[in-house]
């Protein structure tokens, strides 16, 4: 292998928060730069990739997008696991929407079970502020701010996946927020691709 060559860094980012905050949205809108009008509910969890380069570094965002309705809590424990940040997704005009915060942050923790859960990354996205010129907003940008301090001042963003309002801006922060828990990723990934291979050979022999 090139010692020259770049290094490459992979890392697993959960997008949680209640349906129709616009996760999916989010998504699509850095990934493939486009919105969908029409709402299509995720069905379980579904993930993005995107590349992007961050100092000297090359590194994929694995952006896993679960479903907000309760029905598919069950699915946590194996899509947080091994995740380096989670994203956690309101919408400014709805205030439940924020109030649930609480519960995903600590369904996260729970199912995905950190080695430091206090240490652990999360970043705050407030979506939908283009929605009436601004005059539905339900949550004001100082209540969610407080959060964030009351949760160890966790960064904060607000945006419009629709108008393409500091998407870009948020997801870099994500990369960068995750890629401080890359190096316990990296004895993670190896194991998991090991398992993975062992599996393979085992299924081969038994053919």
């Amino acid at each position: 292998m090139d010692i020259s060559m770049k290094r490459r860094t992979l890392l697993k980012v959960i997008v949680l928060g209640d349906s129709g905050v616009g996760k999916t949205s989010l998504m699509n809108q850095y990934v493939y730069k486009k919105f969908h009008r029409q709402y299509k509910a995720t069905i379980g969890a579904d993930f993005v990739t995107k590349e992007l380069q961050i100092d000297d570094k090359l590194v994929t965002l694995q952006v896993w997008d679960t479903a907000g309705q309760e029905r598919f809590h069950s699915l946590g424990a194996a899509f947080y696991r091994g995740s380096d940040c989670c994203v956690l997704v309101y919408d400014v005009n709805v205030s439940k929407s924020f109030e649930t915060l609480q519960n995903w942050h600590e369904e996260f923790l729970k199912q995905a079970d950190p080695t430091d859960p206090e240490a652990f990354p999360f970043v705050l996205i407030g979506n939908k502020i283009d929605v009436d010129g601004g005059n539905s907003r339900a949550v004001s940008e100082k209540k969610a701010r407080e959060w964030c301090a009351s949760k160890g001042n966790i960064p904060y963003f607000e945006t419009s996946a629709k108008e393409d309002y500091n998407v870009d801006e948020a997801f870099l922060c994500i990369a960068k927020t995750g890629m401080i828990n890359e190096h316990e990723q990296d004895i993670y990934f190896q194991g998991i691709s090991e398992s993975v291979s062992e599996a393979e050979q085992r299924g081969s022999c038994a053919c």
